[in-house]
């Protein structure tokens, strides 16, 4: 069920982005195990979790000897282990990749922190924010160097640091298949926050160069009613529709968008069109026309468009509303995800189906 159907990964609960790979890699159809360092009450509730849904779970007491053995017993058997600790305490603990490995010379053995396992940063604490500002990705204004809010859906944590981790542990699968040799694979926050900022570092490394990022026509405008429009009008053809829309085509004086002299001016413009009207009725303007315009969306608002309606981009796990698995497969297709486990719910199954 999905293109990973087979291979099994052994997940250390902790870190949300280690958690976030292990949800990615268990919507691609993996076996993922988490391990748990202690079981639920008895009479706890299942809590619907998308950082945890698909898996199972096990309670194993890391701290003990038995409990590390039983770790290795495990990582005889995966195909991946991933791990969110801080630099060093997987050694401390007996389950490194040198014992992992020493196991199972075929294991591919993730390691995903802030700052990566190497550097002075290694082994300081790594929150989005901080991750997002130290690797330029909050810098857009090259005139005042303001930065910009960070966004919600934690860029370096998810975005940046979890996906990239996901392509290289499915790298190192692929590696393996030819040389029969697992591998540890490092990725840091850092690195994938760095990742995704490859063109604004490009275009700040260019002096005097203005970006789209910095332009009047790739920008969010508020309307009359407090509402927002996001304008990513880039090729001329959208611009050209912009402005039809928003009677600018004819505009006396209108700023020219090829000068960057004039952009501000022309975002002045822009504004104060948008501003003539409630924000449904720009979503209705533009629902009709190919423009780069689009509302501003909340969650809520999100999951009711037509176009992730027809994605099936919102699915029910659990009760409750989540995102779905991003890619679809012609061949191997994905299952539904399956609900979060319960801490320590599948303790004996796993180690009776993987140990034996």
């Amino acid at each position: 069920m999905g293109p990973l159907d087979g291979v099994r990964v052994l997940e250390f609960a902790g870190s949300a982005p280690t958690a976030f790979v292990g949800t990615v890699l268990s919507d691609l159809g993996a076996d993922v195990v988490r391990i748990d360092r202690a079981a639920a009450a008895p009479e706890a509730a299942r809590t619907p979790n998308p950082l945890a849904r698909g898996r199972r779970s096990v309670v194993i007491d890391l701290k003990s000897t038995a409990g590390v053995q039983t770790v290795l017993s495990l990582a005889e058997h995966a195909d991946v282990l991933i791990e969110g600790f801080r630099p060093g305490v997987a050694e401390r603990l007996g389950i490194g990749p040198k014992e992992a490995q020493d196991r199972n010379p075929r294991l591919v053995y993730g390691r995903l922190s802030g700052w990566g396992q190497t550097g002075e940063w290694a082994e300081r604490t790594a929150h989005d924010l901080a991750v997002l500002a130290l690797t330029g990705a909050l810098d857009t204004d090259p005139e005042t160097g303001a930065p910009v809010l960070p966004p919600a859906a934690y860029l370096s944590s998810f975005a940046g640091g979890g996906m990239a981790h996901v392509q290289a542990l499915l790298a190192a699968l692929y590696e393996r298949s030819i040389s029969g040799t697992g591998q540890v694979v490092d990725t840091a926050l850092s690195d994938g926050a760095a990742l995704v900022t490859t063109l604004v570092h490009q275009w700040r490394n260019a002096p005097g160069v203005h970006t789209v990022t910095d332009a009047p026509h790739y920008a969010v405008y508020e309307c009359a009613d407090g509402r927002y429009m996001a304008v990513a009008a880039i090729e001329p053809r959208l611009y050209q529709a912009l402005l039809v829309q928003l009677d600018l085509q004819d505009e006396p004086g209108l700023a020219d968008r090829d000068d960057p002299a004039q952009w501000e001016l022309l975002r002045e413009q822009i504004a104060a069109k948008f501003r003539k009207h409630d924000g449904s009725h720009w979503e209705k303007i533009f629902a009709e026309v190919d423009a780069g315009t689009v509302p501003v969306f909340s969650v809520e608002e999100a999951v009711e468009h037509p176009q992730l309606t027809a994605r099936h981009a919102f699915i029910e796990v659990d009760g409750t509303q989540q995102v779905a698995p991003a890619s679809r497969f012609g061949r191997t297709p994905l299952s539904a995800p399956g609900p979060s486990p319960v801490p320590g719910e599948h303790t004996k199954a796993v180690l009776a189906e993987w140990v034996r």
